[in-house]
């Protein structure tokens, strides 16, 4: 495509970020990648990008990064579930996207894709939750959750009080390949495949292929709708079942043993009080089970509405996921 054509990714080194770009790049835009100087760059090594260095938290790398672009999507965010000071997650997403819509806003980008997260829906109870079940911070679980919730009421507001023309996309769990990091949903498929999961709690979680949220934000830049939020999830899964396919993946016996919460709120605690000392995040963390109590199921019927969006079986993704984490060493 020509340079008019050229679209700015943040985030694009990471896990959902060089996801969209490659789906980007193989639809013909001019993808330039805006990655820290820190972050590692294998996932944007095998598809055509232009690479400039910044941050999200940088209003002037910004500024340099959106100049001529006509399409931007920010897909950076700090995916953490527990940091040693909270409020850096917090600061880091609301402040972060407030510098992007800034910069997007100054270059005249004509059209943002905003990924927000399923984490600003209000957890069903016993039931499925669509785009209508606004959460609020007052009653989120954790830093992260509250940030994007904070983040995405600013994008409303700059849309509402100042045109900007921004679609909301809400990816729900994506799993699959290139989860360099790994996140979260990634290191329970590294953890179970590697037989350190011999127990689960009552808890479920919808899950989706990384590459169907990628085709789903390519979608809400062509299809969606200014102003509007679309949910990119995939199937609800229980952690039980989640755990079974892999096992079945991995050629291990799945485990059989549901354990309560409350028993490894200690186990969660001593784990926090560890991570503070070396500074690697935890595996267990007593935001993540608060969380666990609730079923994060999710519809993307609007989506598939709206944009034409699909995604495959969750299976396939948990296949690619563990033959990824495999080739990359991740399982030895």
């Amino acid at each position: 495509m020509a340079t008019a054509d050229r679209v700015l990714v943040t985030g694009a080194s990471g896990f959902v970020g060089s996801a969209v770009a490659r789906a980007l790049s193989a639809r013909g835009y001019a993808v330039r990648a805006l990655v820290r100087a820190s972050s590692p760059r294998t996932n944007l090594n095998d598809f055509p990008c232009e690479i400039v260095e910044g941050d999200m938290r940088d209003a002037e790398s910004l500024m340099r990064a959106a100049k001529d672009t006509r399409y931007l999507f920010h897909v950076a965010a700090d995916y953490r579930l527990w940091a040693r000071d909270p409020d850096e997650i917090y600061r880091n997403n609301l402040e972060g996207t407030r510098n992007v819509m800034n910069a997007a806003r100054t270059a005249c980008v004509e059209r943002i894709v905003y990924t927000s997260s399923v984490a600003t829906l209000k957890p069903p109870v016993g039931g499925v939750a669509d785009e209508a079940a606004r959460g609020d911070e007052a009653g989120a679980i954790g830093a992260y959750k509250r940030s994007k919730i904070a983040a995405e009421r600013l994008v409303e507001s700059m849309i509402a009080r100042e045109g900007l023309p921004a679609v909301i996309v809400s990816p729900s769990t994506p799993i699959g390949p290139r989860d360099v990091r790994p996140t979260p949903t990634g290191r329970i498929i590294v953890e179970a495949v590697m037989g350190r999961m011999p127990a689960f709690v009552d808890t479920g979680l919808n899950l989706v292929h990384v590459d169907d949220v990628a085709a789903g934000h390519v979608a809400a830049l062509t299809r969606g709708r200014v102003g509007e939020n679309y949910i990119l999830g995939g199937q609800d899964v229980s952690l039980k079942d989640m755990l079974a396919a892999i096992a079945a993946v991995a050629g291990r016996k799945p485990p059989r043993v549901q354990i309560p919460r409350m028993p490894l709120f200690p186990l969660a605690y001593g784990a926090e009080m560890i991570a503070r000392i070396t500074g690697k995040e935890p595996f267990i963390t007593i935001d993540g089970l608060k969380m666990s109590k609730y079923r994060m199921y999710f519809s993307s019927a609007k989506a598939a509405r709206e944009l034409g969006y699909a995604a495959r079986p969750y299976s396939q993704a948990i296949e690619e996921a563990i033959s990824w984490f495999r080739q990359a060493g991740y399982l030895k």
